[in-house]
């Protein structure tokens, strides 16, 4: 039983950059079949609708995901634009060559999105800029330590804001995900990462914390269901 009043530090089966298989390819498609059945995505967009007055005019909107995995938070936001009519141009940043390769195949019919394979810690990728950058259950990959000098970069990368998806640590979450995967006949690798995944995840004292710790005191914390946290850091402007 993990001890839920702090964060684990247990690996992620996913965390494996060189994890390339026919397992992970499962894993991802049930990644986007959890989100879509718990509405994971609900988060982000509620966050775009919100700073929909903010986009840029006579341009694009320039949003980039960061760890993008299979893509499916992108291909959803394209969607969402699409309704909407935002012109937007989506870059997908993840490490893992495999997961680059698989969300450029699975986002043909999307056009206005692209997969960079980088390493968000590289000086390369801090030199880039976009409107928005989104992390979708990405941040409780990363230390404390680590995050605290992320969540400065990526506000620094902003123009208009940083929109953070992320789990709650909470029990009850910890204990469901693990019996639905089960139920769900899951892949080992979901079976062993998704209540992993929650006992790695936040509380709300734990972002105020890192939070302060990065010097960032405007941003928007809102808990949504299922379990999830909804962050948006003021972003640094133009």
């Amino acid at each position: 039983m993990p001890d839920f009043s702090r964060r684990s530090s247990r690996a992620e089966l996913m965390d494996d950059l060189t994890l390339a298989s026919d397992a992970l390819h499962q894993n991802l498609d049930e990644l986007e079949v959890i989100n879509t059945r718990l509405g994971g995505y609900r988060v982000v967009a509620d966050a775009l609708e919100r700073l929909q007055p903010r986009f840029p005019a006579g341009r694009p909107l320039e949003l980039a995901d960061l760890g993008s995995g299979g893509g499916d938070t992108l291909r959803h936001v394209a969607r969402w634009a699409r309704r909407r009519g935002h012109a937007v141009g989506l870059t997908g940043v993840d490490a893992n060559a495999f997961m680059v390769d698989y969300a450029t195949q699975r986002s043909t019919a999307y056009p206005e999105i692209r997969f960079w394979q980088q390493d968000i810690f590289a000086p390369d990728f801090a030199r880039h800029r976009f409107d928005i950058i989104t992390c979708s259950l990405f941040c409780h990959h990363f230390a404390d330590e680590q995050l605290v000098t992320l969540l400065r970069q990526w506000q620094q990368q902003a123009r208009v804001a940083v929109v953070i998806n992320d789990l709650h640590r909470h029990p009850l979450a910890y204990h469901s995900i693990r019996l639905l995967t089960r139920v769900l006949r899951g892949s080992h690798l979901v079976q062993h990462d998704a209540p992993l995944s929650v006992a790695r995840a936040f509380r709300r004292s734990d972002w105020q914390r890192l939070l302060q710790l990065a010097g960032i005191g405007h941003y928007q914390l809102r808990w949504q269901w299922a379990f999830r946290w909804q962050l948006i850091i003021e972003g640094q402007g133009a």
